[in-house]
């Protein structure tokens, strides 16, 4: 009997193993996308009930007070808790997480780390936490993909696969942005061109969309009035403002990594007292200001509306800078994307504000830059600038500005890489990893 050459088998197998994961893509992404749209009902309803309580809270006083600031550290200290308790591989964003596993420097986590990231996420985010939904996504959006493909019993190279496309439709319901879901796979979480996973994650993150937008809708995360196309006067300010998006990527680099190893040094405390001191501090800003606290959606609104005055805007900037990094710190689930949006809308408003009354023959429209340097900062932070110009135009639709993202994100990335700063998911990545032998250790 005359046996098959071994390339022809090896292509057969692959592609049967193709066929498997094109089918199994939908499955995922359709599970990916309603947990997900679930996750952000669940959060703009904890966001309106922090409102509410707040609002309801300041008829009483001081007891009002002391209701508000205890409500959030119990928030913030259970989220904590349940981390600690049921699933460490919960904490913080997530994304980090979903790398390592991928590499194969860390197991896949069990299905525990599902519900924890939920209600962990949905507690401290809805407690006022500067932190952001999409990581939330993400992870829980990878162990579905994960969990498929061991119940359809895959080998681990398309558990793989399915992993990758689960996290980057997590991504893509996160913000209402398939294509950057899809991109985030490859650019970032993967680092290369895979074409397997390039269908897969596609088709998870088409899925994913439609299932959501069921419950969400189909607008744009962002309404943002048309926008002229830039001038070519314009243009060598987009690129300096690439430059400062830059410099600020790194002192926001720094300063969440400073914070954490601060959190560190204060490892003799319960990770729950922490998280609920963090919690008190949120709970008293929320009080004076509630409108500052939280994801940061809304922030972000009222920036790419136009909104706000020239003079606050930088105290704005700086309080959301060192919120964010506090929040991270708390041990809690919860991503770092949508903050990042509002820090970068904030440094473009300012950007463009400035850029108005030194250039006023230039006709400058200070949204433009809000909408352009949201792009920017996150690929300094992040050094994944088409992840970082298809969100952003995604959730904006604000396609005229393509080419000052373009040469704003080249400026960004190069200041920041430049000057030897990592992207923040590899130094988070180090982090985990360093954790987790730790924990192994002290396991032997």
């Amino acid at each position: 009997m005359e046996r098959k050459p071994r390339a022809a088998v090896e292509r057969a197998d692959g592609e049967s193993s193709l066929l498997a994961l094109g089918l199994l893509a939908p499955v995922v992404g359709a599970l990916a996308g309603l947990v997900g749209a679930l996750f952000r009902l669940a959060l703009e309803q904890a966001d309106r009930w922090r409102a509410a309580l707040i609002a309801w809270a300041h008829g009483g006083s001081l007891g009002g007070f002391v209701l508000v600031v205890t409500s959030c550290a119990a928030a913030a200290a259970v989220a904590a808790w349940l981390v600690r308790r049921y699933s460490p591989y919960a904490s913080g964003s997530g994304i980090p997480q979903v790398e390592a596993v991928l590499t194969e420097d860390l197991p896949p986590a069990p299905f525990a780390l599902i519900p924890v990231k939920f209600v962990g996420g949905l507690l401290a985010i809805g407690a006022g936490l500067a932190l952001g939904r999409e990581g939330p996504s993400v992870q829980m959006g990878g162990s579905l993909g994960n969990l498929v493909g061991k119940a359809f019993r895959r080998d681990w190279p398309d558990c793989r696969v399915l992993l990758a496309a689960g996290a980057g439709a997590g991504l893509a319901t996160a913000f209402n942005a398939p294509i950057a879901g899809a991109v985030f796979v490859l650019e970032e979480l993967v680092g290369r061109f895979e074409p397997r996973i390039a269908i897969t994650a596609l088709g998870a993150s088409a899925v994913a969309i439609w299932v959501a937008r069921l419950f969400l809708g189909d607008a744009p995360d962002f309404q943002v009035d048309p926008l002229a196309y830039a001038g070519a006067e314009a243009l060598a300010l987009y690129f300096a403002l690439g430059a400062a998006a830059g410099l600020l990527a790194l002192v926001y680099n720094r300063t969440m990594l400073g914070t954490l190893a601060a959190a560190d040094r204060l490892g003799r405390w319960p990770v729950e007292a922490r998280a609920g001191l963090i919690g008190a501090a949120v709970g008293i800003l929320a009080w004076f200001a509630p409108g500052l606290v939280g994801g940061g959606d809304p922030i972000t609104q009222r920036a790419l509306a136009g909104t706000g005055t020239l003079a606050l805007l930088p105290l704005v900037l700086l309080l959301r800078l060192g919120l964010g990094a506090v929040s991270y710190a708390a041990g809690t689930p919860g991503g770092l994307f949508a903050p990042m949006l509002v820090l970068g809308a904030q440094l473009g408003l300012i950007f463009g504000g400035l850029c108005r009354l030194v250039f006023p023959g230039l006709d400058v429209q200070p949204v433009a830059f809000a909408v352009v340097a949201m792009a920017a900062f996150f690929t300094g932070v992040v050094r994944a600038p088409l992840t970082g110009i298809v969100l952003v135009i995604e959730m904006t639709v604000s396609f005229p500005m393509l080419l000052p993202m373009l040469g704003a994100c080249f400026v960004a990335m190069a200041v920041p890489t430049l000057l030897g700063d990592a992207p923040i998911y590899e130094s988070l990545r180090r982090r985990t990893l360093r954790s987790f032998l730790s924990a192994s250790e002290r396991v032997k």
